[in-house]
Formats: C-alpha cells, sequence, structure tokens
C-alpha cells in the first residue's frame, strides 16, 4: 500500500462538510459499495455525481473511513513485531502483539463519554469499558481483545481529519508496539485491551 497516497487522497475530503445526514444501512451500503474499489478523490466525486446530497455525503465518509482503516490496518500488520491473522473473515482478530491476539478499532473521541480528553486519559479504563459498549453495534461487536486507536484534535477539535493523518499514525501506532507490555493492558474476565492515543 503506497501510505503517501492514501494520506494525500484522504486529506481531500477535508475540503467538503463533514456529516452522515442518515445511520447506516444496507440500502445504502449497496448503493455506495464502489468505494471498495476507487482508490482516487476525483473518481469517487465522479461516481458520487448522479445521487443525492445526502447519499453523496454517506459515500464521501464511507469511502473516507474505508481507505483510512486499510492504511492502520496495514501499519499493523507491517510492524515486525505484528503477526498479522491470514484469515481475513475473522472478526475477533486482526493481528497479534507478542502471541497476544487483537482486535482494533480507530475512532474519533467520542462525545457520548460524557467526560473530556484528559478524564480520559487519567480514567482509561472507564473509557475503555465505555467503548466496549457503546461501539461496533453490527458483526465486530464483542468483548474479546482489543485495541482501541482514539483520535484526538487538540488543535480544531476536528477529530475526524485524523483519520487521514497516516504518518502521524504511524508514529503513534509504532512508539505503541515498540514499548509494548502485557503487564500494561487493561484486563478484564474475557478480554485484554488498551488505547492508543493519536492527537495533533
Amino acid at each position: 500500500m503506497d501510505l503517501t497516497r492514501v494520506e494525500i487522497e484522504l486529506k481531500k475530503r477535508w475540503d467538503y462538510p463533514y456529516y452522515w445526514g442518515h445511520r447506516q444501512q444496507d440500502d445504502w451500503d449497496k448503493q455506495t459499495n464502489f468505494i471498495y474499489q476507487t482508490y482516487s478523490f476525483e473518481r469517487l466525486l465522479e461516481k458520487l455525481s448522479s445521487l443525492d446530497k445526502e447519499l453523496i455525503n454517506y459515500g464521501l465518509n464511507r469511502w473516507y473511513n474505508f481507505w483510512s482503516a486499510m492504511a492502520v490496518e496495514y501499519l499493523f500488520a507491517t510492524h515486525p513485531e505484528v503477526t498479522p491473522n491470514k484469515n481475513k473473515y475473522d472478526k475477533l482478530v486482526d493481528f497479534s502483539i507478542n502471541g497476544i491476539p487483537f482486535d482494533h478499532k480507530t475512532s474519533i473521541f467520542p462525545k457520548g463519554f460524557h467526560h473530556g480528553f484528559d478524564f480520559a486519559k487519567t480514567h482509561q479504563n472507564e473509557l475503555i469499558t465505555w467503548l466496549y459498549a457503546n461501539q461496533s453495534q453490527q458483526g465486530r461487536k464483542h468483548m474479546a481483545n482489543r485495541l482501541f486507536v482514539i483520535l484526538y484534535d487538540t488543535q480544531k477539535g476536528e477529530h475526524w481529519q485524523l483519520k487521514a493523518e497516516i504518518a502521524l499514525l504511524k508514529k503513534a501506532i509504532d512508539a505503541y508496539i515498540n514499548s509494548f507490555s502485557p503487564t500494561k493492558l487493561s484486563k478484564t474476565k474475557t478480554s485484554l485491551s488498551d488505547v492508543i492515543w493519536m492527537t495533533r
């Protein structure tokens, strides 16, 4: 994967308002499934041009989130200390670090947490509990091991834009893996988990 190109393409999304306008649904997914084979932002706009405004926004956001997620997964999978899961259909495991299997989820700092950034940083277990309870309501909802990559924009509050900061994401992920220690993980009866913070 050409990470430099992915970052350039993703940042073109910043010039357009970021809102969903509609909750995720199968019908809208089917109408915008071309995002998976569309690499350039210009080509994406061409394919979206015949759709109505709400569906255009929906497609823009699906494309943006998908290609950011692919880049993050690549960052993990290509790190020398990480063993990627060869079974791409496994919803519980994306990769292993030091033999410990993890799913991963990249998210902007959640408004619904009802606490600020500083509180979350010093009460990380509370944030993790909230994330397990409130995220991934579809096929990836589970209580197995997970690494949460949380994005927080201290400059403009545009947390969503950080999904395009691939170089910064690489720096945060590499730093976490390079200093990885199982003793630092949050532990419950069913899972091991942790938060990787990425801020600007």
